[in-house]
């Protein structure tokens, strides 16, 4: 098997996980070590993530001793498809996507490229009607996986 045409950035997959974490903690503080142990993720590449992810209004961040991070708005709130967006640095699927950089003699008139818009579009069309309380709804499966306590999802969906 080849390449896959698209794939997520490390960083996107390490913050989605940070904000997963975040979501089954519900208001309570989480620890990047928390992250860090329950996903086997580098401590730094998760430091990384939750500085940006305060940065962007998705966390709030707490400093010292008893310190960690907790989501800055309800889970029901943050979509999927905003944090994709924001953490991934290029969504071009193809070089013609980026008219600065395109030498695609032919992206004028091709057909393909239409096509791999309308794909991009719906993919980040059902990550827009995701949010991550959608992603720890499962929270009786993912918390214990992960070595943490249940924990009611802040900004759940009534069921």
């Amino acid at each position: 098997m080849g390449k896959p045409l698209m794939h997520l950035t490390q960083f996107t997959n390490y913050a989605l996980r940070t904000l997963m974490t975040a979501g089954l903690r519900g208001s309570d503080l989480t620890r990047v070590q928390d992250v860090a142990d329950g996903f086997g993720i580098a401590r730094t590449h998760v430091v990384k993530c939750v500085h940006q992810l305060g940065a962007w209004g998705f966390l709030e961040n707490v400093r010292g001793r008893h310190g960690g991070f907790r989501l800055a708005r309800p889970a029901n709130q943050i979509t999927v498809g905003e944090v994709v967006r924001r953490t991934e640095d290029s969504l071009c699927l193809v070089e013609c996507f980026d008219p600065a950089t395109s030498t695609c003699p032919v992206k004028d008139v091709c057909r393909l490229n239409v096509g791999l818009k309308q794909a991009l579009a719906a993919f980040l069309a059902v990550l827009d009607d995701m949010t991550i309380a959608d992603i720890v709804a499962n929270d009786h499966e993912l918390a214990p996986r992960i070595g943490l306590e249940r924990m009611p999802v802040r900004g759940a969906k009534a069921a």
